[in-house]
Order: structure tokens, then sequence, then C-alpha cells
């Protein structure tokens, strides 16, 4: 065996090529050995058979080729001819992002050859990795699988056993669900090992993977791999708006990561390459920690902001009023927009966002794809709430679902099958709408046309695009698969957004699919801010709040605020009257503090909220101002873990080298929410002892100081020593957010 070993930004690499019979299949085949935060082991010693069978630095199935080796079920090991691909050369080079190396590798029988990038990124344990694979043989061959990155060999650091050292986190995301994280063992994936790990062999795997173009809609398309004992673990994000795939197995009892994007099993994606044709897989980012997965996080989040398209919005942080959630809920017209315009204006906000509805005189949902105004709706235009909303010095905004065409919008009806992704002979639908195919450069074109207008005549600066619907495998149109429609679909979206920055640099558009079901880097890399959710609960929302900085950097990540509009109870005491006071206030302040760590999407309805709840709006707003400056620098941490909806205390925080912040909520995990503007104390007629948190904090943390709300009538106390904060209360819900001196 020939070794080849890489330490670049903390992170080692070992590459081993065969030389004997002995060592592989064929001499000359290319392994992936150690990847990692700590060095290899000089003394690690490989069994032959293991070598032979193991390792593979690219997993590729190709049609017809034969995979001889021990596997069962759907796993991606011993692809072949991957097994079989052996090194032909190398370059290593640098460009302005950091080191840059390219491997080539060729399987000769097909003709099949892959071209392996790797981007380092100078300073930061992380590499963005992508396999280009090129025909240069005879004959057709049909690709059904191509990793972007495969290792083996993770648990291999450490003296413990396998099963009491690893874990598996995983993203679940969900409509109103988002980002809920839940850190398994190997005993709770049915995955622990029960024999010598030589002799381990099974079909089970933890398979996680995306069908369609809701990227995120059961998973966010990332992950973390750690080893507990040593705390080194792997991270990785799929940057890829539709279809992917990652599984963590076994071969030959070591545990193996495989990534990738569609492929046959999954996703019902193949392709046919020609001679002379190539293929790139979608791009993932792996890196490696040796601190945990705050660590981790934080150094995704300083990727994200090194591979996004650079912007003035996520510079600036600008506050966003949209009208819609828990407030006109898509039914605007212009006498409903004016008060809230002058409200919006007076709260301290710098866009003003006119949701969906603004294009239908009523019912609107099953007839999009024109986007023209309703006269109904605004009698004397759009252009005048448009430019009442320039005259309060605000941006302008407007809702827009540019993708679809509802089944009776009629332009569907004068355009041909191929606008739209067709299956089985027939356009594909869901909830009403038609899916767009934007590899019709027609149907680039008309959108082009709507946004033109859009920007041209109502002068708008903001868009929020949404989309809302699942089309499901793809479209055979024009296509060797369904998927393979599918991906050159979501490929031509991504190309048609840096058409429209192309004429429009400063135009802002958020990234919006029923709150955060396509939550992924492939578009947020070209967009500056993304929707996290369509929760209208702001209890259940600081949960997601608090857990976004897990899947997008903070200054992207957009969450409401919505303080609502109770009516005081009939009946009660004077004692119980300001109670409930005081609970409208907590409530106020929840709302705030869910978004002021993030990007503020505010809402709700302000011109109905009384002074001192509107105050508190506007209170926050401007001590926002005051620290976004910091937010578009931090990383973030979770002082008491990630955020499920069954914990009663929530905490999040922002750090940079001079300080942090850290938001801190308390939920009503067994109250009826709908009580929780009451006190526990009067819900339950008599005096009980506070609730108390205590929180760690970062050892480099001086002082703690209370700055949202000023009025603040919660006990903390910070002791320097053991760098702990301890706050208490008798209130059943409340949220503060503090500034740590460093």
């Amino acid at each position: 065996m020939r070794y080849w070993e890489i330490e670049e930004n903390g992170i080692y690499v070992r590459f081993g090529i065969t030389e004997t019979e002995e060592e592989g299949p064929q001499p000359g085949v290319l392994k992936l050995l150690h990847f990692s935060a700590l060095a290899p082991d000089p003394a690690e010693t490989i069994a032959p058979r293991i070598l032979t069978e193991g390792y593979p630095f690219v997993g590729l199935n190709l049609s017809g080729y034969d995979r001889p080796f021990e596997r069962h079920g759907n796993q991606y090991i011993v692809t072949a001819p991957g097994y079989l691909l052996k090194y032909v050369s190398h370059e290593d080079t640098r460009n302005e992002k950091g080191r840059l190396l390219t491997i080539l590798t060729e399987d000769k029988p097909s003709g099949i050859r892959v071209n392996t990038v790797w981007q380092f990124y100078d300073g930061l344990p992380v590499i963005r990795m992508k396999n280009i694979v090129e025909n240069v043989g005879d004959s057709t061959q049909t690709v059904e699988y191509i990793s972007n990155f495969h290792y083996e060999g993770i648990e291999k650091e450490g003296k413990k056993a396998l099963n009491d050292k690893m874990r598996v986190y995983v993203p679940h995301n969900g409509w109103q669900r988002e980002l809920e994280w839940r850190a398994y063992s190997l005993h709770d994936l049915a995955l622990e090992q029960n024999q010598p790990p030589a002799d381990m062999r099974t079909s089970k795997l933890l398979s996680v993977s995306n069908t369609g173009n809701w990227s995120a809609k059961e998973y966010l398309p990332m992950g973390y791999l750690e080893n507990e004992e040593t705390k080194s673990g792997l991270f990785w994000q799929i940057e890829h708006n539709g279809s992917w795939h990652w599984e963590v197995g076994y071969q030959h009892g070591h545990m193996y990561l495989a990534l990738g994007g569609p492929n046959e099993i999954y996703s019902h994606w193949f392709r046919d390459l020609k001679p002379g044709e190539s293929f790139e897989t979608v791009p993932a980012a792996v890196g490696v920690t040796a601190a945990g997965f705050d660590d981790a996080m934080g150094t995704l989040t300083q990727y994200r902001r090194a591979i996004r398209r650079p912007n003035e919005d996520d510079e600036r942080l600008p506050v966003i009023f949209n009208d819609y959630m828990n407030c006109l809920f898509a039914d605007p017209t212009t006498e409903k927009e004016f008060p809230l315009i002058d409200a919006a204006a007076e709260a301290g906000c710098e866009y003003y966002v006119v949701d969906a509805g603004w294009y239908a005189d009523g019912d609107w949902w099953d007839s999009v794809g024109e986007w023209k105004e309703s006269r109904k709706r605004f009698p004397n235009g759009l252009s005048e709430v448009m430019d009442y909303i320039r005259s309060k010095g605000m941006t302008p905004g407007l809702w827009l679902e540019p993708e679809v065409m509802g089944i009776h919008c009629e332009k569907a009806g004068e355009v041909p099958d191929d606008w739209f992704f067709v299956r089985h002979g027939k356009r594909v639908f869901d909830r009403s709408r038609y899916q767009l195919d934007f590899r019709n450069p027609e149907v680039r074109a008309y959108v082009d046309s709507v946004i033109d207008r859009l920007v041209q005549e109502y002068h708008v600066g903001y868009i929020k695009m949404d989309y809302n619907i699942e089309p499901g495998i793809g479209t055979e149109l024009h296509a060797d698969s369904a998927g393979d429609g599918m991906l050159g679909h979501e490929r031509a979206v991504l190309d048609w957004l840096d058409g429209v920055f192309a004429r429009y640099p400063d135009l802002v558009i958020e990234n919006c699919s029923s709150g955060g079901l396509r939550m992924d880097y492939a578009m947020l890399s070209k967009l500056s801010i993304q929707s996290t959710s369509d929760n209208e609960d702001y209890l259940n929302y600081a949960t997601i709040s608090a857990n976004a900085p897990s899947a997008v950097a903070p200054e992207q990540s957009a969450v409401w605020s919505y303080p609502l509009n109770h009516a005081m109870p009939e009946g009660l005491t004077e004692e119980e009257k300001a109670a409930w006071f005081d609970g409208q206030r907590e409530e106020t302040i929840y709302n705030m503090v869910n978004t002021m760590l993030m990007r503020i999407h505010q809402s709700g309805h302000l011109v109905e909220l009384e002074d001192v709840r509107r105050q508190l709006v506007i209170e926050g707003i401007e001590t926002y101002k005051k620290i976004r400056s910091d937010i578009r620098i931090s990383v973030p941490f979770w002082p008491i873990g990630l955020a499920k909806q069954t914990d009663e205390w929530v905490a999040t925080g922002l750090k940079n080298e001079s300080g942090a912040y850290l938001a801190l909520w308390k939920r009503p995990v067994t109250e009826d929410p709908s009580m929780s503007v009451l006190p526990a104390s009067v819900k339950a007629g008599k005096a009980v002892l506070p609730d108390s948190i205590l929180v760690p904090l970062p050892e480099e943390t001086k002082d703690v100081t209370c700055i949202y709300p000023a009025n603040n009538d919660i006990t903390y106390l910070f002791d320097p020593d053991d760098h702990i904060l301890r706050l208490e209360t008798d209130k059943p819900v409340m949220a503060r957010l503090f500034r740590l001196e460093f």
C-alpha cells in the first residue's frame, strides 16, 4: 500500500493506493483511509480482505455491473465499478478560497473517469466536494448512483466499544414543526454491534432521504455524527434543492457515511451517459470537529457565509413587516393596508411586504399564475399602496409563487404541456396547481416578465418567493428518468435566480416553502433570507427559533413576531386583571425575543395593540438595530442543548470575539397555552415557589445584562467564578434577551 496524507485547516486525510493483488481487486485502486479532526494512527493495520472490499473513495453504480462482495439490502457499499476505480493523477493547487484538490480516477473496462473536486476554505475545517463522471469509452453507460462523499471507518478513534461512544444527530423537519434535532445511539437505531466487528453483517442501515422538490419536508439535508469518547465528529450538508440521500451503516464492522444527490433506489433517478458526455453531482460540504456539536455548527455558519452570494441584505439586516401571519392572512385591501403601513413605519420597520391575495378578487389558490393586481382589492391600483409604503420610508415587497400555475389559471390552458411536469402522459399537479418546468426557456422568459413587471412598475425591492406544492419524483419529458427531469428543473431554477440577480442585484428574495420546507444551501447560497416556519403559535415558535442557527446563518434566518389580540376574560378580580395585563406584556416580549437574534419578520395587528404592548414592539426593534451588526458575524451555541417541543426551558446564543447574546425562554409545557396569560400563582389561588434555571455560559463571560426588555422584573444572578447564570420566575411564560460581556 502506498500512502498519501494531507493536513489542512485541521483536517487530517489519508489516502491509500493498492500495490498488490492482495491489497485490492486490482493494483492501483484508490482508498480513503482516514478523514478526521484527529491525526491518523501510524500503526493502524487493515486486514487484506477488508481492504479489498472496503474503504472506497467514490461510490459509483453503473447498470449491468456486478457487485461481487458481501452486500445485502439497499446500502450503497461495494458499488460497481466504484470499488475498482484506479488512481490516475491529482492536481494540488490554491485559489482565492483556499486549497483546491482534484483527483482523477478511472475504470478502463467501462470507459468511465471520475474527477473528484475538493475545495478547502482557509481557516475552516470543512471541504466542499463534488464528483464529475465522464464517459471516455465507446458505449453508453447508465449511472444509477454516484456519491459526493464516502468514508468508512468513522468509529475507529478512542478505546470504547462502538456501541458506547457513537451518536448520530438527525435533523427532523416538517411543516410548522421545523428544526427538531434528535440524537440517537446505535441501540436506538437497532444498529448496535452484537458480534465481533470483523464478522458484523447486516442489511440494516440508517437511511435519510428526500425525494421531490421540497428539499426539507421531512429532514434537513444535513447531519452530524459524533464519537462521544473523543468528541471528534463529522458534519455535513448536501447543497441541493431537491432529492438527496445520506446513509450510515456497516461494512465489515466499520461504520461508513455515504452522501449523494438523487439516485435510482430512493429518488427514481438515473442518467444515460453517451460517449463524450459527463455528469456532475450536486455538491456537499463535509467538515470535522474535535470539540462537539456547537463547534461543528459554528464552522458551518462561517462556511455558509463564505459560499453565499455577496449581498447588502445580509450586511444590513433590515427589519421586515409582512402583513400575513396572525394579521391579514392573505386578505389584503387598500383600506386594510394603510393603517398597518403607518403602524409598521412607527415601529421602525424598513421593509413592508404585502403577502398573498393581492392578485385575486376572491379565492385565489387554484387560479394563481397571471400575477396581475386585483382592482377589487386595490381600486386605485396596487401602485397606490406601494407608493404609500415608500412615502413612509420603507421598501415595498410582494408575495409571489413563480414556480406554479393554478389549474384554473387561464394561461395554463393556453400553453403546451411541455411548460409543466408530465408523467404517464399527463400533467403533474398537487393541491390544484401545476408544476412549471424551468428547463423550458419559454417558462423562464414568462416568469422573468413577471419579475420585471413587479420591479419596474411597482418598484418592489423585496419578493417573498413561496412554494407550496410537492410534485413528487419528477417529470418524464426530455429526460432519461423522472428523477433526471426533476434534477434538470431544479438546476434550471438556480440558473434562473442567477439571471434575476444579474438584472436586479439589490433585489431581496426570501426563500419560503410553506415556511421552512426548502431550507437548503443550494437556494440559500443565492437568496439572502429564509422563512423558518408557518407556525402560528408563538409559544412553539421558540423551539424553532432556538434551533434555526443549526440550519441557516442567523442573518438569513427569518422568524415571525406576531403579538396577538386577546380579549380580557370577564369576571376577573383586580388582582387577576393585573395578572392578565402582565401576561399580555410577557406574550409581546416572548414574540420579540423569538426573532431578535435572527431576522425580524414583524407581523400581528400592530394597529390594534394597546400602547404598552406597541411600545414593547418598538423597543424590541430599537434594541435589535443596536445589535444586528454583531449578529452577522456571530456563531451559535446552545448552553442547555438543542430545543425540543417538550422542553420547559429553551436557550440559544450567538457569540463573537467581543461578547455574546443569549435568548432564554420559559414555555408552558403542561399548561393549556390559552391560559398562559395568567401567572401560576393566580391560577392556583395561592403563592408558589419560583421556577429556576441554571444556564452554563462560555468561560470567557465576565458579566451578564438583560437588554430586553429594559423594564425587566425577572430575578437573575451571574456567578463569574463558575460562569453560571441563575434565573427564577413564577411566570408560566416568559422570555428575556441578555448581553454577555467577554
